[in-house]
């Protein structure tokens, strides 16, 4: 048996949760560190309260996965995972930016931290099961395209919910002024509008796609007669991890460099752009112009996303004449540079130029790893090895949290931007690493 080649829209509306969640995702990247600078974080501790968000990935993921791979009801295989996160996230977004309203009971701090856990345990129970729902669904010939729509909706996704703050400012005239300890009423609005946007986006998934059952799957499974169906524990996971094909461990190391240096963006942005491209002090987190200088973060990460969501649509074209492999380093080299070049813009401005060439990088992690791995993993076990796969992701993201805070401090004299400067030669030697991963169904179109 073979599977149903998907039309285009059929892609789409498998994908389309992921357009809600990565505008909550992309509400949070943006804005996390600038509400705990608000709720009195200083700079350097910045990246120990974003720990929380790989180590939720690295339990989370490889969890939900096996259990994903084991469970069929009638709501399907996958779905009931990623509409549990969703609900879970949507409250996370909701409870963070007004986590003062709990003062009487605990500092407002530890409460947006606590909000901060949940959405990524949430984030991570709901993002696993679409991917492995893109290798269930859909036939190698497939996966690239599918992997890509996925990509270009993270995309249109993150671009809304990157804008929506200052949107909701300069288009609507919400506030974005506020005084100490107090988030601005624009990202409480923001991140209510991303709870709903979740919510609706992840329904029309649920009600639109179907998903095989596991004897449809098995016997799509070209290795399903040689596998023994035996009993299995979540601690298989330890075993599987050991078994991890060829393929996956090579990518690790590609994963590892490109994930440390997204992290260190994520975390830095802001701070570094209000210090280098405003001029601001690094004690500065209450000031009118740094509220400006992080709606502007917002903006700029808004437009790396847009331009991964169209460079998206052209991944598969661009992959078929040269390969994934080659597709894939040149993009993190485009990527590293414009992070590079971050450093010696003149002006706010002209921080869009390094964002399109982050965006052009990103589009490239979201999709190019995942459709060169799909190709190496059986069926029987999509879930558990792109959980296992998360490690590659959630671990370099550890490692920065646990040095990023310490190193702008001591090393760098509280200049964040070079922080920035390290994510983009990260980049660079994940480019490099790219050449010694084997991709074993990747198919070249010769002129």
């Amino acid at each position: 048996m073979e599977k149903h080649k998907l039309s285009f829209w059929q892609i789409w509306n498998m994908s389309f949760g992921f357009l809600g969640i990565q505008m909550g995702f992309a509400l949070q990247n943006a804005n996390a560190s600038r509400i705990l600078q608000i709720f009195g974080a200083d700079v350097h501790e910045l990246s120990w309260f974003w720990i929380i968000a790989p180590l939720m990935g690295l339990i989370v993921q490889p969890i939900i996965g096996y259990y994903s791979d084991k469970t069929w009801s009638k709501f399907g295989r996958r779905k009931p995972y990623f509409l549990a996160g969703a609900i879970l996230a949507s409250i996370g977004l909701i409870l963070m930016p007004q986590a003062d309203m709990f003062i009487a009971f605990l500092p407002a701090l530890w409460v947006g931290a606590g909000m901060l856990m949940i959405m990524d345990a949430s984030f991570n129970i709901a993002m696993e099961p679409f991917r492995a729902l893109v290798g269930d669904n859909l036939r190698t010939d497939q996966r690239t395209q599918g992997f890509s729509v996925q990509t270009a909706l993270i995309g249109f996704g993150a671009v809304v919910g990157s804008w929506l703050p200052y949107a909701l400012t300069n288009w609507f005239g919400v506030s974005n002024e506020t005084s100490e300890g107090v988030v601005p009423d624009n990202l409480i609005w923001s991140f209510i509008i991303g709870a709903a946007a979740l919510i609706i986006s992840i329904l029309v998934t649920v009600t639109t796609t179907k998903e095989y059952t596991p004897e449809e799957l098995a016997s799509f499974d070209n290795d399903s007669d040689d596998v023994e169906e035996e009993s299995s524990s979540l601690m298989d996971i330890f075993e599987d991890f050991k078994k991890m094909p060829t393929t996956m461990r090579q990518l690790s190391w590609v994963q590892f460099f490109s994930w440390f240096g997204l992290f260190g963006m994520w975390v830095f942005a802001t701070p570094a752009i209000a210090q280098h491209i405003y001029g601001l002090p690094h004690t500065d987190s209450s000031s009118t112009t740094y509220q400006d200088a992080g709606d502007w973060v917002g903006i700029l990460f808004g437009i790396y996303n847009l331009v991964s969501a169209f460079y998206a649509f052209a991944l598969p074209y661009i992959a078929k004449k040269i390969g994934r492999k080659r597709t894939h380093s040149v993009s993190l080299i485009i990527g590293g540079l414009g992070l590079l070049s971050i450093y010696i813009m003149p002006n706010e401005n002209w921080l869009i130029v390094s964002m399109i060439g982050v965006g052009i990088a990103w589009a490239s992690i979201l999709a190019m790893p995942y459709a060169i791995l799909a190709g190496s993993i059986s069926a029987k076990k999509m879930g558990v090895y792109m959980g296992i796969f998360n490690f590659f992701i959630v671990i370099p993201q550890i490692i920065n949290a646990l040095i990023g805070g310490p190193l702008v401090k001591y090393a760098y004299n509280n200049e964040a931007i070079f922080a920035l400067i390290i994510s983009g030669f990260s980049f660079l030697i994940a480019a490099a690493l790219v050449y010694k991963v084997k991709d074993v169904d990747d198919v070249v179109k010769s002129n």
